[in-house]
């Protein structure tokens, strides 16, 4: 209860001695009391008795206050005080001894308690206990002075110490000889020393007798000390024997290296000053190296090295800390060793030859039991090695988990000084690979490699096969933990110590050596110096060499021929470095003027092309970058994939194939490989095999391809941006020719369980991963090819039948069993009113066929056996050829003939398979639930304009299904129609597309057009193939087509005209692609007139205005758009020579001559009449049209546009000033055709009726008004009426159009704007000619809305007008 009276202070600490603290307080504030006479004497002291027992010493504790209250009372002048305190100590006498209140109190104090007699004898007595103990020397004989002792000492411990001699009785002979001779022990105790280090073998006996011998370390410590304190003098060496004696000491704990540390020399801030020299140095160095240093300033620093070294060659004293760290090293004293090498900076001690093979040897004694278990190869014996007998050593590891306890201590603190002991270094990589069959210490090993293996391997001298040693351990890891570990060794290790510095500067200055002087005919020498330089320091080498490529592309052959000679761990690091260029954040991957990839990207696509194809180089690494740049939005890097592809499976995109080549691509897959491709594509197995594995083991094949099909958009709405029209095009194009490649290669790759297992169906892709329907539909396309086979294959095992009607009936039900789901999944993809048209069968068919499917490329085949012939033929004819050469191309060659002919028939059996599939289906694809115009419509959006413009082969393929569908006579398919609207709306279509689309799109049309011209050049194929096909009718009767009305269809004359309507059209939009200055507008139609010209222009007035346009390209572009201007003076060169096959217009379709006063026929074909048939071909046309005019049109059939392109059409003529087209009532009709009956009265007038032509075009004439008449009753009778302001617009523009027209036909030239206007003119003047609806397809109206008769109600009306206008040429109604 008294201790609540002890102040609380704030300075007491409650470390070891703060308990001790606060009872000393607590007791002298107690005592204090009783002095002051606060608290009574017997109570205190019973309480003092009691807390005796709470620690040993308290005795002492209590003493202390007692001496500090002897001396506060004793300075008191209060007796009472002084009193109370003798009473308190006289108390305690019972619990605190006398000897310890002797030592504490003053002897007047002790008198008066009774404890000495006199305080004056006891002064006395302890001044002379005091002056014997401390003043008092004892004088030992020297060795000089007494010789014999000292001899006899020597004698003693020199003796043999092979008998029954021990320590023991060494020792008792010593102190006798001490004893006897007065020797001085701390003498005896260095001579001990002396002999020891002179006979340093025998320490057993001689640690044993300075164990037993000493009482102090510390002595022993500053003997030692004094010992290495004679050798710190300049040139002098400090014997390895007494290194050996303080390591042995140190290791027995005989003395304190704390102790010890003190006396040896450098200091610890000399070493840490001499490390930072060395690294600055170092760097010093490399920058000399790096620097471009002219011939004198080289001299200059040749004088100062010399004198550097003159100064080096003083050698200045030993480094006694390292002579010591070696010596424990030797005797195994790890942890001694390790306390000395951190206080120092890290590698400093290793980096000297001596400590690093020390300390090597340590490992090799620790690593030795476990490597003879696990590491050693199949037929390895090597050399054993005896462990230490030093007990106090690291144990050896008997297992991977106690490689954790010293071992990996140990290399860490070796650093990059492995590099010594190679043989180390193949025993722990070694290890590493068996670990990694055994266990999980990866973290370790990892941290192993990236400290010691790699920074090692730095310092090796071109050893090739340590590195080949280390990939056996590197391809055990993923390689994510690789290229770590190469980023690491490549931009961090080698500025952590001097000699990496120096060592990196000098493989980039030996590189640039290399560099410098490689060519094509030095790659093998070069190549093998890259290949040395390599082994050691790859990820320097490789910085600077693709640098270089990056500045200098023809540097790639050259580079990749000389990297032959790289082991498996240097073509790895090669595949790091190259990622990393890639990456790299500091370089712009577009030029400066943001309209192309810049060149260095390119350079190192190149690159990635021709290495990964040539040397067997991981892909993981480069592919996994790419789908990580493009999960990132960022396409740029597509182009490697895309080099990548093409180098290492031979697979080509471009859209500059010739007609050949896209033939062959058409066949099977060895006429590809023979006539397809430019180059001529062979020794691709093994790296196709290569990325195939790469893509499935990683996964990557299918995410590519969805991200890539994503990309696509966005590349235009996420990535364009800032970017000029022209990148994004060409960066849409890239990303899209990427994905055609990659998914061709998968396609040819994959086996059917790798393509099925990875490729969900078209509803997921659609709809669960946002895939565009082309892009899935080609991924699926090879999917459903698959499946179809393995079906037909399983019914055919089966069903054993060898006859082709039923193999062709059992391919039909594989194809239902395929395809059914594919037709309940497209459902999904569009909205329910697409499939009023549309059939999801005949949806699915179009998207899941290709051109292998419909022909077979009979003339492409035959063209390569001939040229396989040719070639066994000139090999036969070959004088030179040895024998067994000509034999082994002889039958090369025939297999592949073999295999050609094998392949041609594969490909015609299952054409005709899948047409014979086509003809069953054809009836249930098109329903006639809406107009044949709106059916068309849909056809276009959804299947043929996607696809045309998605490969060159896909263009092909639709242009030949269109014609397949017509052939096949499929109901409810207009020809007509669907021809007439490609070929009438290509303004738009070619302003929206790519540069790569209009190559496409540009064979696409040429495609079509060959077809038209074909039916256009003869009559007899003609009416061979379009006459009786519901495709050319132009009634559609309710009951469907019979084929027997040969008035329903479309006579080859009315065809011709239009055809010529098509021309007509195709230039008009030509044109105003031409004139509009957009350089999208021009360098696309460029393009796409390029692809067409085999077949249009064929008329030599459309030709001339084409030239005239395309001249006037060159003139303005040849300064401003170099590209333009290449692009149109290809053209008008290619175009000029087509000029020979060009015929006048009344050649191309039956035209009648105009009278003597008409235009000149050089006013008709001649530029300035461009665009604007003559008034009497107009005529004509019109007469000739009208020949399957039979029905009447609707009295509500108000006509509507239906694609984008025919009604911007109709705004560019209103944009001219030429007028709207807006009256679209019937009573427009039906003045029009009131207008049409007055001018075909005067011409006939005109023009001679005795001809045949004459007669016939009267009895069209006469049905004409007749069905006019009709017509004009209907309009009457509808509910709409066309306002009178409409009709008096018509009149006034055609009005305006005559006035026009008679000038030109009197020869007055017209002015530049007036002849642009000319194609947009005749626009007008048509209107004023015949019923034509412009920019649309009509639509029928529902028949109850119509008061129609009952002869209407039976037929629909198609009718055909050939004047060139900017309708449609066919016009669907409900007759």
């Amino acid at each position: 209860c008294h201790l609540n009276s002890v102040p609380k202070r704030n300075n007491y600490t409650w470390d070891r001695t703060g308990i001790c603290d606060y009872v000393q307080a607590a007791l002298y504030e107690l005592c204090w009391q009783v002095v002051q006479g606060n608290l009574k004497l017997d109570l205190v002291a019973s309480v003092l008795g009691d807390m005796m027992e709470l620690r040993d010493d308290m005795p002492s504790i209590l003493a202390d206050v007692f001496s500090i209250l002897d001396l506060e009372t004793g300075a008191l002048e209060e007796k009472n005080k002084r009193d109370h305190y003798t009473q308190l100590v006289g108390a305690c006498l019972f619990f605190v001894p006398e000897t310890i209140l002797k030592e504490r109190l003053d002897p007047e104090t002790l008198e008066s308690l009774g404890l000495i007699k006199q305080a004056h004898q006891f002064n006395q007595k302890i001044v002379k206990i005091k002056t014997k103990l401390f003043y008092k020397q004892q004088k030992f004989n020297l060795l000089r002075e007494e010789n014999e002792g000292y001899a006899k000492l020597i004698t003693e411990l020199g003796q043999d110490l092979s008998g029954n001699i021990t320590s023991h009785l060494i020792l008792e002979s010593i102190k006798s000889l001490i004893g006897c001779f007065n020797l001085d022990p701390n003498r005896v105790l260095d001579i001990i020393l002396e002999v020891y280090e002179s006979r340093s073998d025998q320490d057993v006996f001689f640690l044993s007798l300075i164990k037993s011998y000493m009482c102090e370390p510390l002595t022993l410590c500053h003997i030692l000390g004094f010992k290495f304190k004679f050798y710190q003098e300049p040139n002098e060496e400090t014997p390895k024997s007494l290194y050996h004696i303080a390591a042995a000491l140190l290791h027995h704990n005989l003395i304190e290296l704390e102790d010890l540390y003190v006396h040896l020399m450098p200091l610890d801030a000399a070493i840490i000053e001499e490390h930072k020299r060395d690294i600055s140095e170092a760097k010093q160095i490399a920058r000399k190296l790096v620097m471009v240093v002219l011939p004198s300033e080289k001299s200059e620093d040749k004088e100062k090295e010399k004198e550097k070294e003159e100064e080096k060659n003083e050698k200045p004293p030993d480094n006694q800390k390292l002579g010591l760290l070696e010596a424990l090293l030797r005797i195994g004293d790890w942890r001694h060793a390790q306390s000395i090498m951190d206080q120092m900076p890290s590698f400093y001690a290793t980096s000297h030859k001596a400590i690093a093979l020390a300390l090597c040897r340590l490992v090799h004694l620790t690593v030795e039991p476990l490597y003879r278990r696990a590491g050693v190869p199949k037929g390895a014996r090597g050399c054993v090695m005896h462990p230490l007998r030093n007990k106090g050593a690291p144990p050896p590891a008997e297992s991977f988990e106690e490689l954790r306890r010293d071992t990996f201590s140990m290399l860490c603190y070796l650093g990059p000084h492995l590099s010594h002991d190679p043989i180390l270094f193949a025993k722990i990589v070694r290890l590493g690979k068996a670990f990694m069959k055994e266990e999980t210490l990866l973290s370790c090993f990892l941290s192993i490699a990236d400290q010691v293996l790699l920074p090692s391997l730095s310092l090796m001298d071109c050893n090739a096969c340590m590195s080949e040693e280390l990939w056996g351990l590197f391809k055990l890891f993923p390689y994510q933990h690789r290229y770590r570990l190469y980023g690491q060794w490549k931009n961090e290790t080698y500025s952590s110590h001097p000699l990496l510095v120096k060592v990196k500067a000098q493989t980039v200055e030996r590189a640039k050596y290399i560099m410098k002087r490689l060519t094509k005919e030095n790659v093998k020498q070069s190549g093998r110096q890259i290949g040395k330089l390599s082994h050691s320091n790859p990820t320097i080498l490789f910085d600077y060499m693709l640098s270089q490529i990056q500045w200098y592309d023809n540097l790639i052959v050259p580079v990749v021929d000389s990297l032959k000679y790289l082991t498996s761990l240097n073509y790895d690091v090669l595949a790091y470095c190259i990622i990393e260029a890639l990456a790299n954040p500091e370089k712009e991957k577009m030029k400066h003027d943001d309209t192309t990839i810049s060149s260095w990207l390119q350079s190192l696509a190149s690159l990635c092309g021709s290495v990964f194809r040539k040397y067997p180089i991981e892909l993981a690494g480069l592919l996994q970058y790419v789908t990580n740049q493009l999960k990132a939005g960022k396409s740029f890097d597509l182009l490697i994939l895309k080099e990548v592809v093409q180098k290492m499976a031979g697979i080509e995109i471009t859209d500059e194939m010739t007609s050949e080549q896209l033939e062959a691509m058409t066949g099977g897959e060895q006429l590809k490989a023979e006539g397809g491709y430019f180059g001529q594509i062979r020794n691709t197995k093994k790296s196709s095999q290569r990325l195939k594995d790469a893509l499935l083991d990683h996964e990557l094949a299918l995410p590519l391809c969805l991200l890539m099909a994503q990309q696509r958009n966005g590349v235009v709405f996420l990535e364009g941006g800032e970017k000029h029209l022209k990148l994004v095009g060409h960066l849409y194009d890239q990303c899209h020719d990427t994905l055609v490649q990659f998914g061709g290669f998968l396609a040819s790759n994959l086996s059917t369980e790798d393509y099925i297992k990875r490729v969900p169906s078209i509803d997921i892709l659609c709809n669960q991963f946002h895939t565009p329907h082309d892009a899935a539909f080609f991924l699926s396309r090879p999917m459903y090819a698959h499946q179809i086979l393995s079906k037909y294959d399983e019914l055919k095992k089966a069903e054993k039948g060898n006859r082709q009607q039923q193999k062709v009936h059992k391919y039909v039900a594989a194809c239902e069993q395929v395809m059914t789901p594919v037709h309940e999944a497209v459902v999904s993809l569009h909205p329910a009113r697409v499939w009023d048209d549309l059939r999801p069968q005949f949806y699915a068919t179009f998207w899941s066929l290709t051109m292998y499917d419909l022909a077979v490329p009979h003339s492409a085949y035959e063209r390569e056996v001939n040229k396989l012939k040719a070639q066994i033929k000139a090999i036969e004819e070959n004088p030179e050829m040895p024998l067994n050469k000509k034999k082994k191309e002889k039958e090369r060659c025939t297999a592949l003939q073999e295999k050609l002919q094998e392949e041609e028939k594969k490909q015609l059996e299952h054409v005709q398979r899948v047409l014979h599939r086509l003809k069953l289906e054809k009836d249930n694809w098109l329903l006639a639930k809406s107009t044949k115009n709106e059916t068309i419509t849909k056809f276009l959006q959804l299947c043929l304009f996607p696809r045309c413009i998605f490969s060159s082969i896909d263009a092909v393929y639709c242009a030949r299904f269109v014609e397949l569908v017509h052939q096949q006579k499929t109901p409810n398919f207009c020809t007509l129609l669907c021809y007439d609207r490609v070929f009438s709306a290509i303004i738009y279509t070619v302003a929206s597309c790519t540069e790569n689309e209009s190559h496409r799109y540009g064979r696409f049309l040429c495609c079509m057009l060959e077809t038209v011209t074909r039916w256009h050049s003869d009559r007899a194929v003609y009416e061979k193939e379009c006459v009786n096909y519901p495709g050319f009718l132009t009634i559609f009767r309710a009951t469907g087509f019979d084929g027997g009305n040969k008035a329903d269809q479309l006579d080859y004359e009315n065809f011709r005209h239009v055809v010529h309507k098509w021309h007509y059209m195709l230039t008009k939009a030509s044109v105003h692609c031409l004139e509009t200055g957009d350089y999208t507008h021009i360098r696309n139609i460029l393009i796409v007139l390029t692809k067409i010209l085999p077949c249009y222009p064929k008329v030599l007035n459309l030709g001339q205005a084409l030239e005239c346009r395309v001249h006037k390209i060159c003139l303005e572009e040849k300064d401003k758009r170099p590209d333009l201007y290449a692009l149109a003076m290809g053209y008008s060169g290619r175009l000029k020579s087509q000029k020979v096959h060009m015929v006048p217009e009344n050649e191309f379709h039956h035209k009648e001559q105009p009278a003597r006063s008409a235009t000149p026929a050089s006013q008709q074909n001649g530029p300035g009449s461009t665009g604007k048939p003559s008034t009497s071909t107009s005529k004509t046309e019109e007469g000739t049209s009208e020949d399957g005019d039979r029905g009447k049109e609707k009295s509500q059939g108000t006509t509507k546009p239906v694609n984008k392109a025919n009604s911007a059409a109709a705004k560019v003529t209103t944009s001219n000033g030429n007028g709207a087209l807006n009256s679209t009532k019937a009573v427009k009709e039906r003045d029009d055709k009131e207008k049409i009956v007055k001018e075909k009265k005067e011409k006939k007038d005109k023009t001679p009726g005795s001809t045949p032509e004459t007669k016939a075009e009267n009895r069209r004439e006469k049905q004409r008004d007749e069905r006019a008449g009709k017509e004009d009753r209907v309009a009457r009778e509808g509910k709409e009426k066309t306002p009178k302001a409409d009709r008096e617009k018509v009149k006034a523009e055609e009005k305006n159009n005559k006035d026009d027209k008679t000038k030109a036909g009197n020869g007055e030239p017209m002015d530049p704007s007036r002849e642009r206007d000319t194609i947009k003119e005749s626009k007008n003047k048509e209107k004023g000619d015949r019923i034509a609806v412009a920019g649309s397809l009509k639509s029928p109206v529902p028949r109850s809305e119509s008061a129609e008769s009952e002869r209407d109600h039976k037929r629909r009306k198609l009718d055909s007008h050939s004047s060139p206008s900017h309708s449609s040429s066919v016009k669907v109604s409900m007759a």
